[in-house]
């Protein structure tokens, strides 16, 4: 026996729920994510703020230095004061052992260099014109030669002021 009135409907299924707005979760989430990537980007404009002042600590003083062999001084004295961060003797080492020392620690800092050309370049002539310039006499130093001592010092200088 069949009751017409009490026929039964089908099932329906509520509605999916809506895009917009997202869940909760999904907002902690999104907020996570751009704090995470916010505090990448201050970490890496500090950073390389740090390497301008760093940069433009060299350079200010190598540019107040009036002749090329002034500028040789000033190169080493900024090496040397770099050189005591990684070993607090370092500013002592004369000759081929300060040589020695500067291509011996090409790598020390945050980054390691993988190019050979950078890690042994004080072996060759700007080392010889970072050892004996200073005590040369103005006509004997080059200014092309102190370029290239300046270039390679200014990038060792900058590499271990940053380690730390």
């Amino acid at each position: 026996m069949q009751n017409p009135t009490l026929l039964l409907r089908d099932i329906h299924q509520p509605p999916a729920p809506p895009f917009w707005p997202p869940a909760p979760g999904w907002w902690l989430l999104a907020g996570a994510v751009l704090l995470v990537l916010g505090v990448m980007m201050a970490v890496r404009w500090k950073r390389a703020q740090r390497r301008r002042e760093i940069a433009a600590i060299f350079d200010s003083a190598v540019a107040d230095a009036p002749t090329p062999v002034d500028e040789v001084a000033a190169i080493s004295q900024l090496l040397r004061r770099a050189a005591r961060r990684i070993d607090p003797s370092a500013d002592r080492l004369r000759g081929d052992a300060w040589l020695a020392f500067l291509d011996r620690h090409a790598g020390d800092g945050r980054r390691r260099r993988r190019s050979g050309a950078a890690d042994g370049g004080f072996a060759g002539a700007p080392g010889r014109l970072l050892v004996e310039g200073a005590f040369r006499p103005e006509s004997d130093v080059d200014p092309a030669d102190v370029a290239a001592l300046r270039s390679l010092a200014r990038a060792r200088f900058q590499q271990w002021m940053a380690a730390t």
